[in-house]
Formats: C-alpha cells, sequence, structure tokens
C-alpha cells in the first residue's frame, strides 16, 4: 500500500479546503483519507505543510519539449508526458492541428502507441486526442492551416481516424457548410464538440447548443468579442448560464483583470483550466519550426511569421499559479484545473477529484505554489 504521511497539510476538495494528514492507496485507487494529525507520521513518503489537490487535467496541449504532437511517435510523446507529470498534470488530451489525412493516421497511431506505453508509469496519462480545428473559420483560423481545413458532406466525421480507446473532442466553427448537421453527427458518435476558432452569429450558437455543441475552446482566442452593442461569439458564451468554456491563464492570451472577470461571471464551477501549449514549451526563447513555419519565442510570448500567436509556452502550473496570484481560492482552483476537464471529458467518476475510490492522481503545493509531489496512479513522479 502506498501512503502520503502529510503534517500539517490540507486537502483542496469539496466545498472547503480541510486539515489532512494522511492519503492511503492499493493499486493506484484512493482508499483511505485521514484527518486525524496522530498519524500524519506514518512511514511512507512524508510531506509537511502542503496543499493536496488533484492532478491537473490538460485537454489541450499541442506538445512540449521539443516535441509536436502531430509529427511526434510513441517515445516522443512519453517525453511530453513525462514533462507534464513533473508541472502537475496527471492526464491529457494530446491535440492535434489541422493536418493531412495520412499525418492524422500516423498520429493516431502513435496516441494508441503511448496508451500502452504509458500505463504503470508515473507519467501524464493521455486519455483520449483532442482535433482542434478541422472545421473551422477561415477567417479565424489564428496559427492553424487553413489549407487543411475541411468542408462537411455528410460522411466526414467516420472517416476521421480514431483512437481504440478513449476520449475524443474536437474543436470547431459551427457556421461552416453544414456545421449543424456535423455536431448532431459528432454529438451521435459520442465526441465532445467545442466551439471555436468562429464568429458564428447569435443565432447559429444557439442552435449549435441544441445541436449538443456546450463548450468553447481558449475563450476569447480565435473567436469574436463583446461588444456593447453586438453580443459577439465571447458575449455569447458568457449569456448562456449552460455553456462551459476553457481558458489560457498565461497573462499573453487574456489579460489578467480580464481573465478574472471572465472566470468570475461564468464561475469557477463551469471554467477549465488549459496550456494550448506548443512543442517549444520548456525549451525557453529562440526561433523554432512548427506547423510548416518559423515562430518565435521571447518572454514567454509566442509569435508566427503572421504575426499572430501561436500557441502558448505556459504549462497547466503556470495557470495555476496565475489565478491563484488574482484571488481564486485553492478549491476553485481544483474545480478548474482538474474537476471541470474531468467532467468535461466524461471521466469524473475515476478522476478530478480527491476521494475514496477514485484514482490516486493528485499534486501537492507548497505556500509558493511550488510543485513539492505528484503522484499518478498511486506512483510518486520523480523530479
Amino acid at each position: 500500500m502506498d501512503v502520503l504521511s502529510l503534517k500539517d497539510s490540507q486537502l483542496a476538495a469539496g466545498n472547503l479546503v480541510s486539515p489532512l494528514s494522511l492519503i492511503s492507496a492499493e493499486d493506484g485507487i484512493i482508499v483511505g483519507i485521514e484527518s486525524d494529525e496522530s498519524k500524519a507520521d506514518q512511514q511512507g513518503h512524508v510531506f509537511e505543510r502542503l496543499t493536496i489537490a488533484p492532478g491537473f487535467i490538460d485537454v489541450h496541449c499541442h506538445g512540449s519539449v521539443g516535441v509536436d504532437v502531430n509529427t511526434a511517435n510513441a517515445a516522443e510523446l512519453l517525453k511530453v508526458a513525462e514533462f507534464l507529470a513533473k508541472n502537475g498534470v496527471t492526464a491529457w488530451m494530446p491535440t492535434l492541428v489541422p493536418d493531412a489525412d495520412e499525418n492524422y493516421r500516423r498520429a493516431i497511431d502513435a496516441i494508441d502507441a503511448l496508451m500502452s506505453l504509458q500505463a504503470g508509469r508515473p507519467v501524464a496519462q493521455a486519455v483520449g486526442v483532442h482535433y482542434e480545428g478541422v472545421f473551422a473559420s477561415e477567417k479565424l483560423c489564428g496559427a492553424l492551416r487553413p489549407e487543411y481545413f475541411k468542408t462537411f458532406t455528410g460522411h466526414e466525421v467516420g472517416e476521421l481516424p480514431r483512437l481504440k480507446s478513449g476520449v475524443h473532442m474536437t474543436t470547431l466553427a459551427p457556421e461552416v457548410e453544414g456545421g449543424i448537421e456535423l455536431i448532431k453527427d459528432l454529438v451521435a458518435e459520442g465526441w465532445v464538440v467545442s466551439i471555436g476558432h468562429t464568429r458564428a452569429d447569435r443565432e447559429t450558437l444557439d442552435r449549435a447548443f441544441a445541436a449538443g455543441a456546450r463548450h468553447m475552446t481558449h475563450f476569447f482566442n480565435a473567436m469574436t468579442g463583446v461588444h456593447h452593442r453586438e453580443l459577439g461569439v465571447a458575449g455569447w458564451g458568457m449569456a448562456n448560464k449552460d455553456v462551459t468554456f476553457d481558458i489560457i491563464a498565461d497573462g499573453v492570451h487574456v489579460h489578467p483583470k480580464i481573465l478574472e472577470v471572465a472566470c468570475r461571471s461564468k464561475s469557477p464551477d463551469k471554467v477549465s483550466l488549459i496550456s494550448d501549449s506548443v512543442a517549444p514549451t520548456g525549451l525557453g526563447g529562440g526561433e523554432y519550426e512548427l506547423w510548416g513555419e518559423t515562430i518565435t519565442v521571447e518572454n514567454g510570448r509566442t509569435r508566427n511569421e503572421r504575426g499572430s500567436i501561436a500557441g502558448s509556452v505556459c504549462t497547466m502550473l503556470d495557470g495555476v499559479r496565475m489565478v491563484r496570484s488574482i484571488g481564486f481560492s485553492d478549491v476553485e482552483i481544483a474545480r478548474m484545473a482538474s474537476l471541470n476537464p474531468a467532467k468535461l471529458l466524461g471521466i469524473d467518476k475515476d478522476r478530478g477529484s480527491i476521494e475514496v475510490g477514485k484514482r490516486a492522481d493528485l499534486v501537492g503545493l507548497d505556500a509558493d505554489g511550488n510543485i513539492a509531489i505528484t503522484m499518478i496512479g498511486g506512483n510518486i513522479v520523480e523530479k
């Protein structure tokens, strides 16, 4: 049995932060959670004065440490998983940008192989795949490559390569030709459908919601904004109480004050943090080849040859630190970084919170927001 002895620590769970002394796990599953301080010095992995939160879940990650999901093999994806784990991520969705069909097939094979390799290892566990922008608006393509965008004619959903098992998610623009029927087909096939890279009008967005698109990708970015005389895509997302969204909390994609306003307005119960990290993440500043062009990384900001932001070089940990710095509580952060992403993907029965019977996926943060421990499936991640 794996035992975490946690002296003077606290658990961020439910609606409160409660005292915590001991977490025990067996076969990767939590079997006990204690608050009795007399048990804090039991044998096992001993830590003091930490906030223990559920492991972060990143639903939008294009890569890191020089590895791009679109081109990586399984061994390279494992390197990404190792890097993510050291930054508190216990589960992730490898995310593809628009590409040629043969590259989609190769990438899906690599993710399938990764899901076999990762089993039992203390690395961030890939739980599916996120296709970003297969069907998107060319007018709001951001750093995506419109030459690979598809037109929906009725059979494309069945032609997208799928994993042997896992969650399938896609970000699309509902205003594309046949977009509402596309959403219905995707939902019928079990996909998680998110709205993004779009300039859809209110009527189209309402129809997309009714068809099953209930989430929005990297809120504010690659969508029309809020204006006092025009609702815009972002305004629609704020106004619809049943829509959830994810957001990049790196201080570059969204100003920290706007980040705070949006997350408070929507409520932390309906917001997920994402990294939207790209291959140069973790490598520092410089020039890098990505998606057929040169991108520059400088002062934590990416820029492609057209002058657009090309993803982020932040981690989920960076996002957690950002929202903590602007006043969100540990409980609210645990929801945004863990529970809400798990709910979005439909994997919250065994991930996203620290409860007996769920996976022993957790992260321990010190008072400064640094990671003291990450546990994945009951295994401690080496620093």
